[in-house]
């Protein structure tokens, strides 16, 4: 995947973009960069990062992604806070997959906290 376009939709490339928060070299600095980092986390499989960056309190005790699904896309429709500086912030998007054939499309509000001095998932309300 180096040189390829993040997952995420940022338009650079996957290395430089959420590739080190995935593999544990660097933590993303903002809610919208985790978001991002968690959507990438989604399309390439790796259930033990989105686990990991999911808050304590809400994390499921296991995690299985779905085998097949395709994810097509991100787009983040809007941040509040969740600024370095911030200590909460939320993110809405809409994450676009296809799966047996069809296009699925996942709006969601997502809340994030963050906690000594990383940033993590809590919940998110579906639109």
């Amino acid at each position: 995947m180096p040189n390829s376009p993040c997952p995420c939709g940022s338009g650079r490339p996957f290395e430089d973009c959420c590739g080190p928060h995935l593999s544990g070299q660097t933590i993303p600095p903002t809610a919208e960069a985790l978001m991002r980092s968690r959507y990438s986390a989604f399309a390439t499989g790796q259930a033990d990062y989105l686990r990991a960056t999911w808050h304590p309190t809400t994390r499921p005790a296991t995690l299985t992604l779905e085998p097949g699904i395709r994810w097509l896309g991100l787009k983040i429709l809007s941040t509040e806070a969740g600024g370095a500086a911030d200590q909460e912030g939320w993110v809405t998007f809409v994450a676009r997959s296809k799966f047996q054939g069809r296009a699925q499309r996942l709006q969601e509000r997502s809340r994030f906290v963050r906690a000594h001095g990383r940033w993590f998932y809590i919940e998110g309300e579906l639109s």
